[in-house]
């Protein structure tokens, strides 16, 4: 069940694009994909009744032709490379990271042109040339050979930083409570952070707004909000829910480099 009054203040932001006369840009990214499962099924279901494009990043090492066959009727989904195997190669003291320095370069970018490689061909008419590092982390001497490989845009999370080495399509507000509940985060929580970024936007950035989701891990909180988010704005003349591979086409004019938060 969601609380009404907990949208009051995303509600009162939107009414404020709409008598401005702007258009908010956001865009949904969902992490961890590898084939076809109930959550799945649940999310596909609720982007495609609500009218939201989807960005799927897909663990290549772990996926197949089942994910690929069952998205090659799905026209709203595009497919992005979540690394390779999703494997976390940090000391036990370290921050999880699979594209990190400790392995050789050449061994991570190998993987990376190879997983670039197989989803390109799993997912010819969904294909987006972006690389989502898992646990958002990729170590910065990987950065600048990435375009070498055929990656268009880097997609991290927080907000973005001018003149970096290639473009970033970042996400900014995550759903999941990955350090208490592993679910769905408090409600208004979220909606306080959409309205902050939304009021960031409104004072003058331009940066496209990214949620980032988990359908692997959602319960019935996460589910809600989602539901819930996607009916106060699927159809709201101040949001424009945008495909991955449109904003890429506008990033890619205008070079940026992401932070983490």
């Amino acid at each position: 069940m969601t609380d009404g009054i907990a949208w009051d203040p995303l509600h009162r932001e939107l009414d404020r694009w709409q008598a401005a006369g702007r258009v908010a840009r956001l865009w949904l990214r969902d992490d961890d994909a590898v084939e076809p499962t109930p959550d799945l099924e649940t999310l596909l279901a609720l982007t495609g009744e609500s009218g939201v494009p989807l960005a799927l990043a897909v663990i290549p090492g772990l996926t197949g032709e089942a994910l690929a066959l069952r998205l090659a009727e799905e026209a709203g989904v595009a497919v992005a490379v979540h690394g390779w195997s999703h494997t976390n190669y940090a000391g036990p003291q370290g921050k999880k990271q699979e594209l990190g320095g400790e392995r050789p370069a050449e061994a991570v970018l190998g993987e990376l042109g190879e997983g670039f490689r197989l989803l390109e061909r799993l997912h010819p008419a969904r294909f987006l040339p972006v690389l989502v590092p898992p646990w958002n982390r990729i170590d910065a001497t990987l950065i600048p050979a990435l375009p070498g490989l055929g990656f268009a845009a880097l997609s991290v999370y927080g907000r973005a930083k001018q003149d970096g080495p290639m473009p970033l399509l970042n996400t900014h507000v995550d759903i999941i409570d990955w350090h208490g509940t592993r679910g769905g985060r408090i409600e208004a929580e979220l909606v306080a952070e959409l309205v902050a970024e939304l009021g960031d936007r409104f004072a003058g950035s331009d940066e496209p707004i990214g949620l980032l989701t988990h359908h692997l891990v959602h319960d019935p909180a996460a589910w809600d909000f989602l539901s819930a988010l996607f009916a106060t704005t699927a159809r709201h003349p101040a949001v424009r829910w945008s495909p991955a591979s449109a904003l890429l086409k506008a990033q890619a004019r205008e070079p940026v480099q992401g932070t983490r938060a």
